[in-house]
């Protein structure tokens, strides 16, 4: 874009929204003043915390008894809720069982595990000082972690992953210090070089924060479908450095490690109930709030915060619609605790009617972070193959709050503050739009099912995936405001009908201006090629997101004609940009999905694709790429939600550049030639 045009176009559209603001600040959105007034009274932020405080205590991984544990006292809060239709959906897992692209894993449980340093006196070995304790802190065993027993000495390996690491040391019958995930050295420390166990300091989920303090001890992993037959001990950056620090010096260090798992196949226990619609033609329409409740304890943030916050959704709507203050919707609104991705993966296969009936998603992962754990709240666009007005719906309650909060934390007088009486009075700041991967609603939102999606998250969080997780971290106010964007939004969606239209359509006109803004923030990074290719597939994008109204509600032609020349001057203003052009015939190659294969290509610890395509050949370049808005990961899910039998090589690389950066249509072709090698997508023309 022309940078003298940029800059004459932004005061325009700054202007416009400051103006929008300044009268709008404190106006609830989409007119729904009875629904805001009653979930500002009844939602609690204490009442939520309260069972996320038991919920955090319990190791609740995939199929375990704590797991189970948490599903029961859900069962029962559901039960007291007066919620309906609750039902315990058990899904067979073994390790072998295919669901979609996702093989099941066999439920895994430890029943003792601790690692002591030992010390000589006078010929014999006794403990000295207890290292980890499964009891204590059940993040210390690594995921997926073996049976096993062994007195050694510790030998440091520094990252493990290379035979360099290795050299003039002999591992055999030791345990091996490591600053790697043990799923990363096993096949060499354990399978190769004969060691019996690991002790990992990995640091993960690199932030501002990391590795700042040194106490902290993260979750580590197997990969269970490698089958390592050995356990992992994670230890602190601390405790690890002690270690190094005398092995050092020549001193050695003596340890005695046990520990005792069971992996033993079973079931996935996945829990749901719903408040039924009323609508004969709608009531098989289903809005559906999903979380993930599976996580090591103590796992506050991630994820009982989101486990709790759509069970604070459904006993606050349920009670509000028993009270008789709001309406039951019209549309079904269902509720579902699972695991995380394996599990809406293994169900939506495994009870394919839950994709037929789930019109729009909304996901809570990580939604009650306070002050300490440095978190930013994030309402989450689906990615760009999928554009929905939930996003609107979502992002105008969003905005709402954002502004309200500031307003109340300024001292201003407001009229809904949104604050729980044991939390906090800080402004949200949420930060809307922009689409992340990481959770369950990228299960909806891939190809196979494209179910519109909101995502509602925080990122970053310094205590992720670690021990001090906890509930003292955990602030009521923002579980109630969390529930609150989940809860009206969902509840306006289940109710929406043509007389929200015109509220809707304005409120859409004003986002657009939001998105332009983004786009040519974006865009003016760009080249002039790439910059007209960013508008003109964002302008069909917006388009798109208007039309995905239409099956829900009765667009006049008047409507219709409107907003599309609303969006005709906004290009005239902006730019309509053209697509970039590829003439090679090979370039309008067009790709359609395998409809009997439904899912994505990676999923936790299972790789449909490598595990299909192959370790050993060349892996396509698009899998490691590395744009100005997204990564590898993004670019192959996109890419593949992008196939749908319509869309030419060369329109999906322009797609993917639009919405993660530009991208060469080489490294495109050569995923997708390897996505149809393994017949998970065919070629049409």
């Amino acid at each position: 874009m022309n940078e003298n045009l940029f800059f004459k176009i932004l005061p325009v559209i700054v202007v416009f929204l400051g103006a929008y603001f300044s009268v709008n600040a404190q106006q609830v959105p989409l007119g729904q003043e009875n629904l805001v007034t009653n979930l500002d009274q009844e939602l609690s932020g204490e009442s939520a915390k309260r069972n996320l405080e038991y919920i955090s205590r319990l190791h609740r991984m995939r199929g375990s008894r704590d797991y189970d544990k948490a599903i029961e006292f859900i069962t029962s809060k559901l039960s007291d809720y007066k919620l309906e239709s609750i039902e315990l959906i058990k899904i067979p897992v073994d390790g072998k069982i295919m669901y979609g692209t996702q093989k099941s894993r066999a439920n895994w449980n430890v029943n003792f595990a601790e690692l002591w340093e030992l010390e000589d006196q006078k010929g014999t070995w006794v403990n000295k000082l207890k290292i980890a304790d499964w009891e204590a802190i059940p993040l210390v065993v690594a995921q997926d972690s073996k049976s096993g027993e062994v007195t050694a000495a510790l030998i440091d390996v520094g990252s493990g992953v290379s035979e360099a690491d290795y050299a003039n040391k002999n591992v055999k019958g030791k345990l091996v210090l490591t600053s790697s995930q043990p799923e990363s050295i096993a096949s060499l420390a354990v399978d190769k070089y004969g060691a019996a166990g690991i002790i990992s300091y990995a640091q993960n989920q690199v932030t501002a924060w990391w590795k700042e303090d040194d106490n902290l001890i993260r979750w580590g992993h197997f990969d269970y479908f490698a089958n390592t037959q050995s356990f992992a001990f994670m230890v602190s950056l601390k405790q690890a450095r002690n270690f190094q620090e005398r092995l050092s010096k020549g001193e050695a260090i003596r340890l005695h490690a046990k520990v005792e798992t069971e992996t033993t196949p079973g079931n996935w226990n996945l829990l749901t109930a719903i408040i039924k619609g009323t609508d004969p033609k709608l009531i098989n329409e289903e809005i559906l709030f999903t979380c993930h409740l599976d996580h090591p304890r103590p796992g506050a943030n991630d994820n009982a915060s989101g486990s709790v916050a759509i069970l604070e959704v459904a006993r606050t709507l349920k009670k509000l619609i028993d009270e008789g203050k709001i309406e039951r919707p019209k549309r079904t609104i269902r509720f579902l605790w699972s695991p995380e991705i394996e599990g809406t993966t293994a169900l939506l296969n495994y009870k394919p009617e839950f994709a037929t009936r789930t019109k729009f998603n909304i996901h809570m992962d990580m939604v009650g972070g306070g002050p300490a754990t440095k978190a930013i709240f994030h309402v989450s666009r689906g990615p760009l193959s999928i554009p929905s007005f939930i996003n609107d719906v979502a992002e105008s309650f969003g905005a709402f709050l954002n502004e309200t909060s500031i307003a109340y934390a300024s001292g201003d007088h407001v009229k809904y503050p949104m604050v729980a009486q044991e939390g906090g009075k800080e402004p949200l700041h949420a930060i809307l739009g922009n689409f992340h991967m990481g959770s369950d609603f990228e299960v909806f939102t891939e190809g196979s099912f494209k179910i519109p999606s909101v995502s509602l998250h925080d990122w970053p969080d310094r205590y992720i995936h670690t021990n001090m997780d906890v509930p003292a971290n955990i602030d009521p106010t923002k579980l109630k405001r969390s529930s609150f964007i989940g809860a009206s939004s969902g509840y306006y969606i289940a109710n929406f009908t043509d007389t929200d239209l015109p509220l809707l359509i304005n409120r859409m006109k004003q986002q657009v201006l939001f998105r332009a803004h983004e786009m040519l923030n974006y865009s003016n990074q760009l080249n002039t090629e790439e910059e007209e290719n960013a508008k003109y597939y964002f302008w069909l994008a917006e388009i798109e997101r208007f039309n995905s109204i239409k099956p829900y509600a009765g667009i006049s032609t008047a409507m219709d004609v409107d907003y599309k020349k609303y969006i005709s001057n906004l290009q005239i203003s902006i730019g309509e940009g053209n697509p970039i052009e590829k003439l090679e015939v090979e370039n309008s190659i067009i790709y359609a999905r395998n409809d009997q294969l439904k899912g994505g290509m990676l999923y936790f610890s299972y790789d449909y694709f490598l595990d299909h395509y192959g370790t050993k050949k060349k892996q396509p370049l698009l899998l490691s790429y590395s744009g100005i808005r997204g990564g590898g990961g993004e670019y192959s899910y996109e890419a593949l939600n992008l196939v749908n039998g319509e869309n030419t090589l060369s329109e999906i690389r322009n797609i993917l550049s639009t919405e993660f950066g530009p991208v060469a249509i080489g490294h495109v072709k050569e995923y997708l030639e390897a996505l149809e090698s393994i017949d998970v997508i065919k070629r049409l023309k």
